[in-house]
């Protein structure tokens, strides 16, 4: 994500980009193609709400400053309530396609092992550094780089769902349209089917880590295991919360739990278990999901997984243009930095291409402004963070400078929310205004 965006946004300012590429020659545990911007851990790009939400936000940012992995997005979006989810394969292909064909932009196949000693670089690994690469980081930074454990959902083909127990509904009916309204596939559940179902899940086998990994999961992504070990009601009130939903199969019995499935391609074939990042054994996986009601013949066209995932201490490490330090010539750019999912990725990516193609082109870009959705993320991730407990990091309005005269709390949160998004749509536009000299027309 990153990678594709900063080459789309520099090869746009005149500079000529090469991007390289291990897969498919090398590949992962999560990727299954050679495409750039393989979407792996789900098809969602989260809310696309521009005035209530920090993500939504970052999707009008990126569209405002002629953002590739938005423009593949919007061509490829499928029905989500009020979510941005994008047939990923089609997605992928199409992203890959327009760098191939942008006549400044070269993509060449291979791996790379070790910190280039010049030229200009971004480092935008995503959430799967090679190994080779990863030492070599290791080594210039003095071994400061983090790790976490992020993990996938199962993906389900449709035709093996019982549609005489699940049904078709967003959220409180949430969409535009009727493909909108009903998004999400539901499968409900009562309270002895839910305990039984956590009793299974606590103690199904598990993926064991190595010796000398620990287990340090980010919170947006924790697998249904360690949120269920942390408490029985805890899924419940998470990702399997039965608000806002009626079966209609029972539509006087309200559900104790529900489960959500979204919809991952364009056929409408695959759909992928909401929230449901796991690191359940394979076999085991297939029989606790299979107590799910509607899912007692599910097949899987990917069951979930677990992977490593490494980040480096961006606020000791990394410059206010996103330079590695000690080695100015090289930048860094999407969840390496620390920032978490795929839209905060790609917007890092953005701004290190065009931070990149500015310094080539012997210009001073200035930083984008604070009280925009991505300079309060890169203000966070270059300095606003404390590097001692830093941790990966989803756009959110904490990291915003409040406005003055609002009221706090959750009554106010709407005017607030509203005010915070007025004012970085209003400061983005006046930088992409003071910067639009640095774009050839």
């Amino acid at each position: 994500m990153a990678g594709s965006e900063a080459a789309w946004q520099a090869a746009n300012m005149g500079v000529p980009v090469v991007i390289h590429e291990m897969r498919p020659k090398t590949g992962t545990f999560a990727h299954r193609t050679g495409d750039l911007a393989e979407m792996v851990c789900s098809n969602s790009l989260r809310s696309d709400d521009d005035e209530q939400n920090a993500v939504g936000l970052l999707h009008w940012e990126m569209r405002a400053a002629d953002g590739l992995i938005m423009a593949m997005a919007d061509r490829h979006r499928l029905p989500a309530g009020g979510a941005l989810a994008v047939d990923r394969d089609a997605f992928a292909r199409d992203v890959t396609q327009a760098l191939r064909d942008h006549p400044l932009v070269t993509i060449e196949p291979g791996e790379i092992n070790d910190l280039p000693a010049e030229g200009h670089w971004i480092i935008a690994t995503g959430p799967l550094t090679s190994e080779g690469l990863g030492q070599a980081i290791a080594r210039e930074t003095g071994r400061e780089a983090l790790a976490f454990f992020d993990a996938i959902a199962p993906i389900v083909y449709f035709d093996s769902i019982d549609l005489s127990k699940a049904w078709m509904q967003s959220r409180y009916d949430k969409g535009e349209t009727e493909a909108e309204r009903t998004a999400y596939l539901n499968c409900p559940m009562d309270r002895d089917t839910y305990e039984a179902f956590i009793d299974a899940l606590l103690a199904a086998d598990k993926t064991e880590f190595h010796e000398g990994e620990t287990a340090g999961y980010f919170d947006g992504c924790l697998p249904i295991e360690v949120m269920a070990e942390r408490g029985r009601e805890t899924l419940r009130h998470g990702p399997m919360k039965p608000v806002g939903l009626t079966n209609p199969h029972q539509p006087e019995t309200k559900a104790h739990a529900i489960v959500q499935l979204r919809r991952d391609n364009a056929l409408g074939t695959l759909y992928n278990i909401v929230g449901f990042q796991t690191k359940m054994k394979y076999g085991a996986q297939t029989e606790v999901l299979r107590m799910i009601p509607g899912l007692e013949n599910a097949r899987f066209a990917r069951l979930g997984g677990i992977h490593r995932n490494t980040f480096i201490n961006s606020p000791r490490l990394l410059d206010a243009q996103m330079r590695l330090r000690a080695r100015p010539h090289i930048r860094f750019a999407g969840q390496i930095t620390g920032v978490e999912g795929y839209v905060e990725s790609a917007a890092m990516g953005l701004l290190a291409g065009r931070l990149a193609a500015a310094e080539i082109l012997g210009r001073d870009l200035p930083p984008p402004p604070q009280d925009s959705a991505m300079g309060a993320l890169i203000h966070h991730i270059t300095g606003g963070a404390e590097a001692k407990t830093f941790q990966p990091m989803n756009v959110n309005f904490g990291l915003f400078r409040p406005v003055e005269g609002l009221k706090g709390g959750r009554r106010g949160r709407r005017d607030r929310y509203k005010a915070y998004t007025d004012r970085a749509k209003s400061a983005w536009r006046d930088w992409l205004g003071e910067t639009a000299d640095l774009i050839p027309s």
